[in-house]
């Protein structure tokens, strides 16, 4: 696990990157972090990622200024579906593709406010998305998803703001014939793949980690990536 720098349009900024050991080339996951921003619990996917046996590597949207101040511009681009967060995934990517160790295949993935990032960017050159709870789904989800790539996602069914969630993404993936495969964990809430700060609190309001939908939702991510990204390459 490193700290690299990355270059975009609107200037360097850094980012968490994981690279497995052994002989590559390896597919590129691109990780969005949740509104918290990244830490101790995004190292530990970029980790568990790189275990698997791909490039992980996620952007700091909050690089310009810290959470506080970050926080409600990346919000406001991300229901635009434009400025300078996009255009930094964007630069993850291509920095990913650029990479000698990588293949050229590249995911996405995200969690919470990162999940959101992961559906609208999913039509955005790669080869499959992962959204864990992207809840509120993006405005205008049919047209947000013109063109997306595959798309494997997962919600908790006791997220406050992801109620009937899953069904609109899978309508609108059915209509447009997405390969898809989405699941939602009964016992599971918001943030049920993150270790957040206060999980007792977290729970009583319908967040909270859960480490049986975790293993499970990782299970079929990886799954659904080694199909639709391993032996693809530029």
């Amino acid at each position: 696990m490193t700290t690299i720098e990355i270059s975009t349009p609107d200037g360097p900024i850094d980012a968490l990157c994981s690279v497995p050991e052994g002989q590559g080339p390896w597919p590129g996951v691109v990780v969005i972090h949740d509104a918290i921003g990244y830490g101790p619990d995004n190292e530990a996917i970029s980790r568990r990622i790189g275990a698997a046996g791909y490039i992980a590597i996620t952007p700091n949207l909050y690089a310009r200024g810290g959470r506080a101040r970050c926080v409600t511009r990346v919000f406001r681009e991300l229901m635009a579906k434009r400025g300078r967060a996009l255009d930094d995934v964007l630069a993850a990517r291509d920095h990913l593709r650029a990479m000698p160790e990588c293949n050229g295949a590249i995911g996405i993935a995200g969690f919470c406010m990162g999940g959101q990032f992961a559906l609208v960017m999913s039509p955005k050159g790669f080869g499959a998305s992962a959204p864990f709870y992207g809840t509120p789904l993006p405005r205008n989800l049919s047209e947000t998803l013109d063109g997306a790539c595959p798309i494997v996602a997962s919600f908790g069914r006791r997220d406050p703001a992801g109620i009937g969630a899953a069904a609109k993404l899978q309508k609108v993936v059915d209509e447009k014939g997405i390969p898809a495969d989405i699941k939602v964990y009964p016992d599971a809430g918001h943030s049920f793949a993150n270790k957040l700060p206060g999980q007792p609190l977290l729970r009583i309001a319908g967040f909270g980690y859960n480490e049986a939908a975790t293993e499970d939702a990782w299970s079929r991510v990886f799954a659904f990536f080694g199909e639709h990204l391993r032996g693809q390459s530029d």
